[in-house]
């Protein structure tokens, strides 16, 4: 794709109503030991849709591979300012924020391939699993006007998703509609409980998103089924599809909003998104009550 053809796909991008913005910064950390859910798909298209309907995020790439960084169009060299350099203390978070060229609401701590390190030098540091929350500074976020922060893990249970799960209020996971969907998950959730009890007791995990839906298979009603009947409300309404556009988008270094506006995992991405501010919104009510 050409950047003059990136750019008419953004320009074709339709308006969006509005959503209000949640009455506290939300964090939320996306994540899923479990290789391939499409927990960085998940991540970078969710915050380009919020972003999409007049909301400014900021996600935090933690993962050394990189991936959501680049589908968010933004450089994460070896050397520029990253999640590594953050979590040691190097910069400080308005250094560490980049702005995606997608879209002026839409930010970035991007992950560099120094990070792969990380979990080695965390180790030997005071308060190690709290690095992070620590340098989330919400002075710097403030000057961006930033709604929400979103978390990208490693898939893995190391101590940069343990750093994700402490800076964080809550937890998004992303499950794919397929055999063994639900494999892993309960160690997760055991982790979380661990982190709740002596780290960070507001943890929860408020959102469960099915992903790779496929409305061919019995299997992925089937799943679809398994995962509300164990999890209940916390399921969005809302289902990924498994589509095409979605994994093509990274490659040319776009989410799925900007590659293809108008495609089903665009559409369905936008209704999550949209779907998350909304409950966000009723559960805050519903604590006033």
């Amino acid at each position: 794709m050409t950047n003059d053809t990136a750019e008419e796909v953004q320009n074709a991008q339709p308006a969006l109503e509005a959503l209000p913005r949640p009455e506290a910064r939300r964090v939320i950390t996306i994540a899923n030991q479990k290789g391939g859910v499409g927990k960085t798909t998940t991540a970078v298209n969710l915050a380009a849709a919020l972003a999409a309907h007049g909301l400014s995020v900021l996600v935090i790439d933690l993962d050394p591979q990189g991936n959501a960084s680049t589908a968010l169009g933004i450089d994460h060299r070896s050397g520029v300012a990253s999640s590594y350099e953050l979590l040691i203390g190097e910069v400080d978070m308005a250094e560490a924020i980049h702005q995606s060229p997608h879209n002026e609401n839409l930010y970035c701590v991007p992950a560099t391939i120094d990070l792969a390190g990380a979990e080695i030098e965390l180790v030997s540091m005071v308060a190690r699993e709290g690095r992070l929350k620590n340098a989330i500074d919400h002075t710097a976020l403030d000057q961006h006007n930033i709604d929400y922060v979103l978390i990208d893990c490693p898939p893995s249970l190391g101590l940069l998703t343990v750093n994700a799960l402490v800076a964080a209020r809550e937890v998004l996971l992303p499950i794919q509609c397929e055999y063994y969907a639900l494999e892993g998950v309960g160690q997760l959730l055991r982790n979380i409980e661990l982190v709740q009890a002596h780290l960070n007791p507001s943890l929860h995990v408020s959102t469960i998103l099915l992903t790779m839906y496929d409305g061919r298979t019995k299997l992925a009603g089937q799943v679809a089924d398994e995962v509300r009947n164990h999890f209940g409300a916390v399921v969005l309404r809302t289902i990924i599809p498994r589509s095409v556009k979605v994994s093509e988008a990274p490659g040319y270094g776009l989410t799925v909003l900007e590659y293809d506006p108008a495609s089903r995992g665009a559409m369905s991405y936008l209704d999550a998104g949209k779907e998350i501010a909304e409950r966000g919104a009723a559960t805050v009510k519903v604590r006033e009550r």
